[in-house]
C-alpha cells in the first residue's frame, strides 16, 4: 500500500503564523506537525509515501525529512500548485500510487489512542479486500467537516460535506483507506459548487457500491483538525501532557521505524546523537538501549 499525505493550502485561517511557512512545518510541542500524520502511516506500516504541498513550502519539507532514510521509509514528493480539493490529491499523485491500494492522511490531522495501530491495520486488509475505510468522530461543530449519517445498527447511510444541518454530529476525519480503485474514481469526479474535487463525492462512489466502512473512534481516541490556532494550541497541549504524564514521546518516527524493523538500533542511537541534547533524542537513546517498556 502507498500512502499520500496532502500538506498543501495556505493556512489561511492561521495567519500570521503561516504568511512565510507551511501549517505543516509548525511546532505542535516539540515536533513538526508533519510527524504526526507521517507517524500515522508508519504505524499502519505504509513505508512508501508521498508529500503533496505548495511550490513554495516543498523545498522546506525536502529540507526537514530528506529521503525518508533515517525513518527507514521512503519519501517522495510533488506539487499542488492550487488548493483544488482533498480528492485532487489522487490525481497529482496517479503515478506515485499506480496500481496499488493508497492511503491519505491530511497533513494537518493528528490522531492517538491506544490500539490505534491495530485499528490502522484493520484498514489496510479492509483496502485488500476492495473495501475503503474511513474514521469518524463525534464533534460540537459538524458543520465545518464532511458528515456521516448512521442507521439503527451503525451502517452509514449518507454523506455531506460541510452541511448547514447536520444529521448527525460525526465528522469523517483526515484519513482514509482505498483500493486500487481510487485513481480511476478521483480521475472521474466534477468540481463540487465550490469548484473543489471533494474528498466527500469520492468516498460517496465507495458509499453508492456498498464498499464503505466508517470505523468511529470513540472514547479513547483523541483527534485533532489543526487549522486553527485554537486547535492547535490544543493538540501542543494534549501531546505535551502524554508525553510528560507517561514519559513516551508521541510520533517518534525512528522509535516507530525501529519497531518495524525498518532501521537498525545502529541507526537510532546515531539519530538520537543527531537530534543532541533535546528530550526527543533522549528518548531514541532509551528506545535503542531497550530503556522503553511496550
Amino acid at each position: 500500500m502507498k500512502g499520500i499525505v496532502l500538506a498543501g493550502g495556505a493556512g489561511t485561517r492561521l495567519y500570521p503564523l503561516t504568511t512565510i511557512t507551511s501549517k505543516q512545518l509548525l511546532p505542535v510541542y516539540d515536533k513538526p506537525l508533519i510527524y504526526y500524520p507521517l507517524s500515522v502511516l508508519m504505524l499502519a506500516e505504509i513505508s512508501d509515501i508521498l508529500i503533496i504541498s505548495t511550490p513554495e513550502d516543498l523545498p522546506n519539507f525536502i529540507t526537514l525529512l530528506g529521503t525518508g532514510e533515517r525513518f527507514g521509509i521512503r519519501l517522495s514528493y510533488a506539487e499542488q500548485p492550487e488548493p483544488n480539493g482533498l480528492a485532487q490529491a489522487f490525481v497529482i499523485g496517479k503515478a506515485f500510487v499506480g496500481g496499488e491500494n493508497a492511503a491519505l492522511i491530511l497533513g494537518d490531522n493528528i490522531f492517538y489512542g491506544n490500539g490505534l495501530t491495530q485499528v490502522l491495520k484493520n484498514a489496510v486488509r479492509n483496502s485488500e479486500n476492495r473495501k475503503a475505510t474511513v474514521f469518524g468522530y463525534s464533534v460540537p461543530d459538524p458543520e465545518r467537516f464532511g458528515v456521516a449519517d448512521f442507521d439503527e445498527n451503525g451502517n452509514v447511510v449518507s454523506l455531506e460535506e460541510k452541511p448547514e444541518n447536520p444529521k448527525s454530529p460525526y465528522a469523517v476525519t483526515g484519513l482514509y483507506f482505498y483500493d486500487k480503485r481510487v485513481i480511476d474514481f478521483a480521475a472521474h469526479l466534477q468540481p463540487s459548487a465550490r469548484g473543489e474535487y471533494e474528498i466527500t463525492d469520492l468516498n460517496k462512489l465507495y458509499l453508492e457500491r456498498g464498499d464503505l466502512s466508517i470505523k468511529v473512534l470513540g472514547r479513547g481516541y483523541a483527534w485533532f483538525d489543526t487549522g486553527t490556532p485554537d486547535s492547535l494550541l490544543a493538540a501542543g497541549n494534549y501531546i505535551a501532557m502524554m508525553e510528560n504524564n507517561q514519559n513516551i514521546q508521541v510520533a517518534a518516527l525512528e522509535e516507530i521505524a525501529y519497531l518495524n524493523g525498518w532501521i537498525t538500533k545502529e541507526a537510532v542511537i546515531k539519530s538520537s546523537g543527531e537530534y543532541g541534547k533535546s528530550k526527543y533524542g533522549q528518548y531514541l537513546k532509551k528506545v535503542a538501549l531497550g530503556e522503553i517498556h511496550y
